[in-house]
């Protein structure tokens, strides 16, 4: 039998009160919801575990975004192991900056910029789309670095990332080597979880296996 290929497993903050209504959220450093809470809370049992979808045996590393919502789920979704796995909580995988379009809903935005999308416009006074895709794409080769010492191995070689819609959103893409503008096809739920490996046990053939489960 092949030993497991690596896996990256990106996990989006769970529900906020912006969340739900539309609003544009990068350094707004709000809560999740009780509401938000309880679903990570209750799914955890199921999805965390020895032979589960993330376990913790396999877990080598993860990088957590330091707004609260996102690194309240990754320690809501822990809560019931005696130590989450290794990680660090760092910039890198922040949201993307929104500049002045920070609070508002896309239509507020196109009322000030008709015609304006964030795949090609980015920010003004936060992050242009040039900017986005060259922090996800070192954030991407870490991730391969971590993958490449465990390829063909067995032990902890999964990697997790605790983040944000557009962020992920840009992740999806650039993983399959696709334009940045691609993420726009994506749709992230708040807890969902992105599954993503490689064809053929090759690290040179990034694939996604899976998109928003248990999201619902």
């Amino acid at each position: 039998m092949s030993p497991p290929i690596p896996r990256l497993i990106i996990i989006r903050h769970g529900e906020t009160e912006w969340s739900q209504n539309g609003r544009h959220t990068g350094r707004t450093d709000i809560p999740l919801t009780e509401h938000g809470v309880g679903l990570i809370r209750n799914r955890a049992p199921d999805i965390v575990g020895p032979g589960k979808l993330i376990d913790p045996d396999r877990i080598g590393f993860a990088f957590v975004s330091p707004r609260q919502r996102a690194h309240k789920t990754f320690h809501l979704l822990f809560e019931n192991l005696e130590k989450p796995p290794p990680h660090e909580i760092t910039e890198e995988v922040r949201e993307w900056d929104y500049g002045d379009f920070e609070g508002l809903k896309a239509a507020e935005i196109k009322q000030k910029q008709p015609g304006w999308s964030i795949w090609t416009d980015g920010c003004p006074n936060g992050e242009s789309a040039e900017e986005m895709q060259v922090r996800v794409d070192k954030v991407i080769e870490k991730v391969r670095n971590i993958h490449r010492a465990y390829c063909g191995g067995d032990g902890k070689r999964d990697v997790m990332i605790f983040a944000h819609g557009h962020f992920s959103r840009v992740l999806l893409a650039r993983w399959m080597e696709f334009p940045l503008t691609l993420g726009n096809h994506f749709n992230v739920e708040p807890a969902g979880i992105a599954l993503l490996s490689y064809n053929h046990l090759s690290l040179e053939e990034p694939a996604l296996s899976g998109l928003n489960l248990h999201a619902y």
